[in-house]
């Protein structure tokens, strides 16, 4: 292990829930969820004013309502939290080489890799400036540690949240580390933990006095041989700046079991499709296509395929799938599908066979709707009945033949999600139901918005992009400089002379106001389970 403290743990304070209360000036100082909310949702992050009512992350949405009915309740906006991450990772990687991603809000850095730092006083001052860049550039804040190793550094950004900074110096690591739980070792999770409990053993310093040989016996030679390095502060992993990718997937949870097996089918090709983009945009192709069916009495059935060569073509994909679905039985309702690809390749080498075949069923198709339109008489007599979906060529978009209007599905609008209206402009979804939707008009910048109610089709509200965060980090330091200039009558009690986690500040010559973006909300106690 090295001597000097140069490996640095950043991870994001309440990172999706932060992100959001930055962007939603009338959800500053108040309790944030963020998640799947349907009733088998749960949750991604909550902020630390939620985790006073005991919600955190992985909790169920439902039990997460129970204790905080009154909190903000958002779908998650991966696009918005990926595009400050891209920020915040630029900035890791301005400091060094080996920078290890471990999610969007997290990562490690070996500064002496990068030349920056080399002794205590040169890594906090690293570890300082990278807060303070953070908090300038998106208007979010994030808790860094400092130490010898990758698990100690990770160890001491937990205890800094939120918003701070500590550095474990080599040498007092076994000090540190005697008094706290097992739990805060990587790797000991409730399972393990009670084990350990039972045998009497609930600190690191009584991991430690327990010895290898009790360790072994009671969790496995390779756990137990870990785990007691783990106690003694003993870590020699490197930082790693590239992890390979092992498999793209993905899945769905419904609310409602589905017991349609059409209706599975077409949920199953949707997924592939979603699989193929993701596996696309990450440059791999695959060899292997594996279906995820968890049924309704939660047994889960995993099967899989493996082609010729890999292949990044969605009707290859799509196919395979719907062959694997075949050999499951759906009868009894599903709750969770999913698909992925693994076995991955930075090349194609497309199973010319499969390709043909998915395009020989396609024109199958084709061609038995087109039979079908031919004999069901649609331009005939007016006895025939036209096939479901076939529109007579006169007909325009949105009317029948007849020339009467036809009923557009509902377009759905997901609580959090951006919009703009062409009379109010730029805000987002606050709620919406039974043909209505209601949106609070406000953005990062501005002044708590007002709230207003459409009706869902209402054709002047349209989805929108996220409206950057740099714009309220303009306005702080608008405000910062107008401070040191004198044009600031007042400003709200905040850190660092009252801009930095301000929440609002008074132009002399005006009586607007307007709200700064949180440095991360004060209060809680740490994070949840998963996610700062």
């Amino acid at each position: 292990m090295r001597t000097a403290p140069t490996i640095l743990h950043l991870d994001m304070d309440a990172f999706y829930a932060s992100a959001e209360q930055a962007a939603k000036p009338s959800l500053r100082g108040k309790a944030v969820i963020v998640g799947g909310l349907g009733p088998r949702g749960v949750v991604a992050t909550a902020s630390y004013e939620a985790r006073r009512f005991g919600v955190h992350s992985a909790m169920p949405m439902g039990q997460a309502r129970r204790l905080a009915p009154n909190a903000a309740y958002l779908v998650p906006r991966f696009s918005f939290y990926r595009e400050i991450s891209e920020q915040v990772m630029r900035l890791l990687r301005e400091l060094s080489p080996l920078v290890e991603p471990l999610s969007l809000d997290e990562a490690f850095v070996d500064l002496e890799a990068g030349g920056v730092a080399d002794d205590e006083a040169s890594a906090r001052a690293v570890g300082e400036r990278l807060r303070a860049d953070i908090l300038r550039g998106t208007g979010l804040s994030g808790s860094v540690g400092l130490a010898a190793s990758k698990m100690l550094a990770k160890i001491a950004s937990e205890q800094a949240k939120p918003d701070g900074l500590l550095l474990i110096r080599p040498g007092t690591e076994r000090e540190l580390l005697g008094p706290m739980s097992v739990r805060t070792l990587p790797g000991v999770g409730p399972a393990t933990g009670d084990h350990l409990r039972r045998a009497g053993i609930t600190t690191v310093e009584e991991l430690a006095e327990a010895g290898e040989d009790e360790l072994v016996r009671l969790l496995g030679k390779a756990h137990g041989g870990a785990l007691y390095a783990m106690a003694l502060a003993r870590d020699e992993r490197p930082v790693v700046a590239e992890r390979d990718t092992k498999s793209v997937s993905v899945e769905d949870t419904y609310d409602v079991d589905i017991h349609d097996r059409v209706r599975v089918r077409m949920e199953v090709a949707r997924l592939a499709d979603r699989c193929v983009q993701r596996l696309r945009a990450a440059g791999h192709s695959g060899r292997t296509i594996v279906l995820k069916v968890r049924r309704f009495d939660f047994s889960t059935l995993t099967r899989s395929e493996t082609l010729r060569g890999p292949t990044d073509d969605p009707g290859v994909v799509r196919e395979a799938a719907a062959r694997l679905l075949e050999s499951v039985d759906t009868t009894g309702g599903v709750r969770l599908l999913g698909v992925g690809v693994s076995g991955l390749a930075d090349y194609t080498q497309e199973d010319l066979f499969a390709q043909a075949q998915a395009q020989a069923d396609a024109d199958a198709r084709a061609e038995v709707a087109s039979g079908v339109a031919g004999d069901g008489g649609v331009a005939g007599d007016g006895d025939g009945v036209a096939p479901e979906g076939a529109v007579d060529e006169g007909a325009r978009e949105g009317e029948t033949g007849s020339g009467e209007p036809v009923a557009s599905a509902e377009r759905r609008w997901h609580a959090g999600h951006d919009v703009r209206h062409a009379v109010f402009g730029a805000g987002w979804v606050q709620g919406s139901g039974v043909g209505r939707v209601t949106v609070r008009f406000e953005t990062p910048g501005s002044a708590p918005g007002r709230v207003r109610t459409f009706r869902t089709d209402d054709p002047e509200l349209e989805a929108a992009e996220p409206v950057p965060l740099v714009e309220a980090v303009a306005t702080v330091a608008a405000v910062a400089t107008a401070a040191a200039e004198g044009v600031v009558e007042g400003v709200s009690p905040g850190v660092e002379g009252g801009v930095r986690g301000a929440e609002a500040v008074v132009v002399a010559g005006g009586e607007a106001v307007v709200p700064l973006p949180s440095a991360g909300a004060s209060g809680g106690q740490g994070k949840g389970p998963s996610g700062g």
